[in-house]
């Protein structure tokens, strides 16, 4: 089993959900850790919580654990999903 954790800022955790679902995986829990299940490969929201940078700015911190049965799976799941979490600035 291939195990890789990543941790994402500024996206709430509906949302990462969401692209777990977008992917293919369905949802089997309803409170942390978030577990999604696929054919070849699961992913977890294991935490949320805010940090302060200032006192006034504030962003949340997620932290993702991706799962796949081969390093292959996995490096394709992480490169998708890290496609739909992509922000670009304007």
């Amino acid at each position: 089993m291939e195990i890789r954790d990543l941790e994402f800022r500024g996206i709430g955790i509906e949302h990462l959900g969401m692209y777990f679902e977008e992917l293919g995986a369905k949802l089997v829990t309803d409170k942390f850790p978030y577990i999604y299940e696929a054919e070849n490969w699961s992913g977890y929201i294991l935490s949320e919580k805010e940090i302060s940078f200032t006192s006034s700015f504030k962003v949340n911190t997620v932290k993702v654990r991706f799962c796949a049965n081969q390093a292959q799976t996995l490096d394709e799941l992480i490169k998708n999903y890290r496609y739909k979490t992509t922000r670009i600035g304007g």
